[in-house]
């Protein structure tokens, strides 16, 4: 007589409430509240980011650890080898809720799997404070705000993380 053994194992998967990240290259970028610039860099990275519900400061670090470590500048050869601190880049932080448009029904899209207000704006604040202890600056948007972003992207080259990707 066989005996088979099955092992499963069950790995959650959050897809509905992950943070989301949209990260441009950028030559240029700044941000604008009522006409005040709150946020300017030169070469660098344009993050907008999206705060899910079960979101925490645990997995913000991942995701910043992620970003720091992204080479998709080019080197000397054309080749994307280089890293946002290896061409002295900087870093303009967004927050955007819209990230968690789900437009699957109807034509009005639903916000209901962004964070609320308070939990998002602890872990975007968060996120900006941990991106300046590591790179000593990082400019940002006003948590809330109807603002304004204009950009020069470079290539353009844009990104997508979620948790699946990260």
């Amino acid at each position: 007589m066989i005996i088979r053994w099955y092992i499963f194992t069950y790995k959650t998967k959050r897809k509905d409430k992950i943070m989301r990240v949209l990260i441009q290259r950028v030559l240029e970028a700044k941000v604008e509240v009522d006409g005040r610039c709150t946020g300017k860099i030169g070469k660098g990275f344009l993050i907008f980011l999206g705060v899910g519900q079960n979101d925490d400061k645990q997995i913000a670090d991942r995701y910043i650890d992620k970003i720091l470590k992204l080479r998709i500048f080019a080197d000397d050869d054309g080749k994307t080898n280089l890293s946002l601190q290896d061409v002295q880049g900087e870093i303009l932080v967004v927050s955007q809720f819209t990230l968690y448009a789900d437009c699957r029904k109807g034509n009005r899209p639903d916000f209901l799997k962004a964070a609320g207000a308070s939990k998002a704006k602890e872990i975007y604040e968060y996120f900006i404070e941990q991106i300046t202890d590591r790179l000593g600056k990082a400019e940002s948007g006003e948590f809330g705000a109807d603002m304004k972003v204009s950009l020069v992207n470079d290539g353009p080259f844009t990104i997508i993380l979620d948790e699946d990707l990260i």
